[in-house]
């Protein structure tokens, strides 16, 4: 062979191998199904969750919980095991009295590993005190009773006006500083009526929301369809969603159906950030986990140009 003609014998396949390198890396593959314990960004709050995550009031109130009423031991005990299955999201509230539980649960494990949620309870009721303090000596007690530094988002639990920003505005401001200061990370609404999503999809100092959904409408603030595109518009704000109800609040538990079509239709939507679910027994987040690990993700991940 002639030298030119090596040359550029040599240079042509140099040359089909650095394509074939670029093609490669244009081309991501990913899991063909959801990982029930991928750590995913909460919209922009730069804070990650694992896609599953622990809810601890179900049946809340009056600092109980289905949870709690297990009695210390099993109750820290369930923590444990969701953690070491790979669970890092716990929810909690002043609602749910869990704050002790998982400061017990967690005190050996890495504070940076895992986010904690807690909810502040301005409502009448609902819990034993009657005074409703500002949210600055509300955070600080939650501060002591999870034994932590900081909270990765506080929330306002169960608002249901439309009107609430106007409302509640005195928490918000508080709370803002509270995030200034780095004694939590992020704040927003738990929402229990359409309008009240609606206008945390409007408001600005919504970092994240906790929103009811399911597929089929069940203890939801409306019907799947009404409800979707409300997360879809507080996905693209820039706003964590986190869904709660995925289970009907219970309702579907001896339907392996609903409980698949629910996971799917949600996973499905593109708009929920996480799921949290009142797990009570260590079986239920494992059935919860590989329900998750059914439903096909996309099979192709693009590098954005």
């Amino acid at each position: 062979m002639r030298r030119r003609e090596f040359l550029a014998g040599s240079i042509a396949g140099a040359g089909s191998l650095l394509l074939a390198t670029e093609l490669t890396a244009a081309v991501k593959p990913v899991p063909v199904t959801f990982d029930p314990y991928e750590r995913v960004p909460l919209g922009k709050t730069k804070i990650k969750v694992t896609r599953v995550g622990f809810g601890t009031g179900m049946r809340g109130g009056n600092r109980q919980s289905n949870q709690t009423r297990m009695g210390k031991e099993k109750f820290e005990a369930l923590l444990r095991a969701a953690y070491e299955d790979g669970v890092r999201l716990f929810d909690a509230a002043d609602l749910y009295g869990t704050h002790p539980y998982l400061a017990g649960a967690l005190k050996k494990m890495p504070r940076k590993d895992y986010t904690l949620v807690s909810k502040i309870w301005w409502r009448r009721g609902g819990i034993p005190e009657k005074e409703r303090p500002d949210a600055g000596v509300v955070v600080e007690r939650f501060l002591k009773e999870l034994d932590t530094d900081y909270i990765d988002l506080i929330l306002l639990h169960c608002v249901a006006s439309e009107k609430w920003p106007e409302e509640l505005s005195s928490y918000m401001e508080v709370l803002a500083r509270l995030k200034k200061k780095g004694l939590i990370r992020a704040h927003g609404v738990s929402c229990h009526s359409l309008a009240a999503l609606q206008a945390a999809a409007r408001e600005p100092w919504v970092d994240s929301v906790h929103a009811r959904i399911n597929a089929y409408g069940t203890k939801m603030d409306g019907p799947p369809e009404e409800v979707a595109p409300v997360l879809q518009r507080l996905h693209r704000a820039g706003k964590g969603v986190i869904g709660m109800k995925l289970i009907g609040e219970g309702e579907f538990r001896n339907s392996d159906e609903k409980r698949d079509e629910s996971v799917r239709y949600v996973l499905g939507l593109g708009c929920v950030d996480a799921m949290v679910v009142g797990f009570e027994k260590a079986d239920e987040f494992y059935d919860f986990a590989a329900r998750v690990r059914k439903v096909p993700a996309r099979q192709l991940k693009r590098r954005q140009s």
